[in-house]
């Protein structure tokens, strides 16, 4: 269990947003943190922490007026670190392998594949063939809707029927080398994670897995080792005080230790 980086880029910026909030209609989001600095900085700062396997997320759509300031940032840190970085936004069939010829080192994927309702296997196999399971991860954010979790798409904007849980997961692990869940109602709040997920998360016997939503706190972190018995690794994003909140990335362990021996400064 360790901490990944992560790098949310939204209108050109590196952002940290309230997931919920982000809307495509005229590219609004209620934003914890906007930086001054460009992507590279903050991928220099988690290179000099020691961090790595972490993620770049693409938050305009294709369509938006933004969304080549937005990618130009996320190539930037490609550029600088090649072959580092998780690359998500907008990836399908089309321009998985170019994400990859300009050094990311998987892709993230959600909405080419969870389509229409369905899970599209043919979508899903024909990504897997254009850059090899080993470089893609499949996102699987999702919300919760009465005791179970439903798969979100169009960067956490719509509700699919798509349950996510154990069986999904092993449905869909062959075709993937990892998997990226962000419990999309916890996101950017710092109010805990998403319990019942992490639990089941807890339970994977299979390929990696990495949780956002919810850290704000050492607390928190405590909880999450617990309820996910160590095993998935974790972003922090708002909390952290580089991008606005009180955490700091070099008293937490990139290799993570029992959470009682990471200390946060206030």
């Amino acid at each position: 269990m360790k901490l990944r980086p992560c790098i949310d880029i939204h209108n050109g910026k590196v952002k940290q947003i309230v997931g919920e909030s982000l809307q495509d209609s005229g590219d609004t989001a209620r934003e914890n943190f906007a930086a001054d600095h460009d992507a590279v900085f903050f991928a220099d700062y988690f290179e000099g922490c020691g961090l790595s396997g972490g993620h770049i997320i693409l938050l305009n759509a294709k369509d938006s007026p933004f969304f080549e300031a937005t990618k130009g940032q996320a190539l930037s840190v490609l550029k600088a670190y090649p072959g580092k970085w998780q690359l998500g936004g907008g990836v399908n069939a089309d321009n998985a392998a170019e994400y990859i010829r300009l050094g990311a080192s998987h892709v993230i994927v959600t909405s080419f594949v969870f389509h229409d309702g369905m899970t599209d296997m043919e979508r899903l196999k024909a990504v897997a063939d254009q850059v090899g399971k080993e470089h893609l991860v499949l996102d699987l954010s999702c919300k919760r809707r009465g005791d179970s979790y439903y798969l979100t798409t169009d960067r956490w904007q719509t509700l699919t029927d798509i349950p996510v849980d154990l069986t999904l997961m092993e449905q869909l692990a062959p075709y993937c080398d990892e998997f990226l869940i962000h419990g999309a109602d916890a996101e950017g709040k710092r109010a805990g994670v998403e319990k019942q997920l992490v639990r089941m998360l807890g339970d994977w016997e299979g390929i990696p897995v990495t949780y956002a939503g919810g850290i704000g706190s050492m607390k928190d972190l405590r909880e999450f080792y617990r309820l996910g018995k160590g095993k998935p690794d974790y972003t922090i994003g708002s909390a952290l005080r580089i991008f606005g909140g009180t955490l700091e990335i070099r008293e937490l362990t990139a290799s993570f230790v029992e959470p009682d021996a990471a200390q946060s400064k206030a």
